[in-house]
């Protein structure tokens, strides 16, 4: 029994760095571990753009044959291993909107002189290899290219870390190079606080692009319903201030637009009193997992406003339900988060929403769940011990239907046996709910969900960590298969739901088809609008394009 529980103990440390780190946080810590395959290969060809950049922008630009160590700095910020490996021709820092806006400039006048090559040689976008420029807030996908441009130009927001709380105590501007922890760093003392993300690491600006969902989501909606205005840098090198009366389709497409229309330097954002809140982490074996799915299940039915006549706890946060796989240890682990947005009357005890579900029975070997400040909860999220390795997930949704998260279930129980001849591997899944009702609260947003169901919707996400690049292909194929799988099961039920949660998506999902035809409509009519000769769309790399012929995340023109 000793060395099972000594066992257990160390999968349940696996498991809070392996799931926490792929769902909601990013790299930032120079102490992360070095990469070395990447960083030490020989640069690439010098780009056309480093010498105008460097002229235009002095100290501001990083190469890697002349500075070796903060281009390594810089590269070792992003998650993944696979992000690591791609090795920028050069890498600019800007410190203000301006300075980022004369990099953008330069870039753009590079882009329209390919444009008018590949005119006059009758080549289109996509026949091209080229790649000119990727714009990084976080670094958080997995996804080679999200944020990273192979022998191209990288706008690195590493140095736009502004956080100010306005006079009136409503609202705070964050600039995009921000950090969560950075954020409530200077809000958790004034008594505030945001809709914002739930590891301390994670990038504000990825988070809130694709969407954002919250510890306070159920009070206040998605975080990017909660943003009052953009800073953003236009392709044509303009910078403008996107609000509900200026600028105000760009302001709704940004939220969940991603990077289609410019680059956003700063968010003003609601910020309202808060407290301290409950939260933390149960660990159960995994046999315990149908009474995990029957809880997450029970919980969300609780929660949804149309079952209880309008009538429900706001302060529940969505219980996140995380399955995983410790190859290493031939272990299953069920790793269930909790939070209760404000104390429980009886501050050593459960809240009594909490109490009262079925989670409270689950049979479990450690918990966590206390009272403590937002900036402690977010940092129990923090374990770096999967920082640069290799990882990957991908995602798809469903209604809130016990016998299709049982079917799921069952789909990646099958699939991982597959995997299990790998070295270095944890497989995770994990379930959380985002309900219709949530997405309705605050400013309109772009993802439709409110507008397609009135019923509770399960995100489904998957996510993995190995050692060997050679198995690259072979976890993305797997990946793919479970999430197909998963579709065709819940399609038959008729329980699956088209949207897609941008942020945990792999490099080959569309989750802008997802947001309906409507809003479709309306991203491309700004996108067009606002960058007229496609710089966002065919220049920059990463995010998931709006125009039929643009490149996706990895590169590939899109069908």
């Amino acid at each position: 029994m000793a060395s099972l529980l000594s066992s257990v103990g160390i999968a349940t440390a696996l498991i809070l760095g392996v799931w926490w780190i792929r769902h909601f946080r990013n790299p930032l810590s120079s102490s992360n571990p070095p990469v070395t395959a990447a960083n030490d290969s020989p640069p690439p060809v010098p780009h056309p753009l480093s010498q105008k950049l460097e002229a235009a922008l002095p100290q501001r630009v990083l190469l890697l044959h002349r500075d070796g160590e903060q281009f390594r700095e810089s590269i070792n910020a992003y998650f993944s291993g696979q992000a690591r490996d791609v090795v920028q021709a050069a890498i600019v820092q800007p410190r203000t909107a301006d300075e980022v806006a004369t990099a953008v400039h330069i870039i753009k006048e590079e882009y329209d002189h390919r444009q008018q090559q590949q005119q006059q040689q009758s080549r289109s976008c996509s026949e091209t290899e080229d790649v000119l420029f990727a714009v990084r807030g976080g670094g958080q996908s997995p996804v080679a290219s999200s944020a990273s441009a192979h022998g191209g130009v990288l706008i690195d927001l590493t140095h736009l870390r502004e956080v100010t709380v306005a006079e009136d105590r409503e609202s705070v501007t964050i600039g995009a190079g921000c950090r969560w922890i950075d954020v409530l760093d200077v809000l958790d003392p004034m008594g505030l606080g945001v809709v914002g993300g739930r590891s301390n690491v994670v990038g504000v600006a990825g988070f809130t692009l694709g969407g954002g969902i919250s510890f306070y989501t159920p009070q206040y909606g998605l975080a990017c319903s909660n943003v009052f205005s953009y800073d953003v840098v236009l392709a044509s090198g303009e910078i403008v201030t996107a609000t509900a009366t200026s600028h105000p389709d760009l302001w709704r497409a940004l939220k969940g637009g991603a990077n289609n229309f410019g680059i956003v330097t700063r968010f003003t954002m609601r910020c309202f009193p808060c407290t301290p809140l409950w939260a933390g982490f149960i660990w159960a074996p995994g046999f315990e997992i149908t009474k995990a799915l029957r809880a997450l299940h029970d919980s969300v039915q609780r929660v949804d406003p149309h079952r209880n006549a309008g009538q429900v706890d706001l302060f529940a946060a969505g219980a996140i339900t995380c399955y995983t796989y410790v190859q290493s240890l031939r272990l299953r682990v069920i790793a269930q988060h909790l939070t209760y947005t404000k104390p429980p009357e009886q501050p050593k005890k459960w809240p009594v929403f909490w109490q009262q579900s079925g989670f409270s029975r689950l049979w479990r070997f450690g918990s966590t769940p206390c009272v403590r400040t937002a900036s402690s909860a977010i940092k129990e999220m923090l374990h770096t011990g999967f920082i640069g390795q290799r990882n990957s997930f991908g995602t798809t949704t469903i209604h809130n239907d016990l016998a299709t998260m049982l079917a799921v279930r069952e789909v990646f129980d099958e699939a991982m046996g597959a995997m299990r001849r790998m070295k270095g591997v944890y497989f995770n899944l994990v379930m959380q709910p985002l309900l219709p009702s949530w997405t309705a609260k605050g400013d309109p947003n772009m993802l439709g969900i409110h507008e397609s169901t009135d019923t509770p919707l399960i995100i489904v996400s998957l996510s993995f960590t190995w050692a060997s690049s050679q198995d690259d292909a072979y976890v993305g194929s797997v990946t793919r298969g479970i999430i197909e799988k998963i579709d065709a099961v819940a399609n038959a039920k008729g329980t699956g739901h088209p949207y897609r949660f941008l942020n945990y998506c792999e490099k080959w999902q569309r989750p802008l088809e997802g947001y309906g035809e409507e809003n479709l409509r309306l991203l491309r009519r700004v996108a067009g609008e606002y960058d007229p000769d496609g710089l966002f769309q065919r220049g920059c790399i990463g995010g998931f394009k709006l125009h039929p012929e643009a490149t996706s995340t990895d590169g590939k023109a899109l069908a």
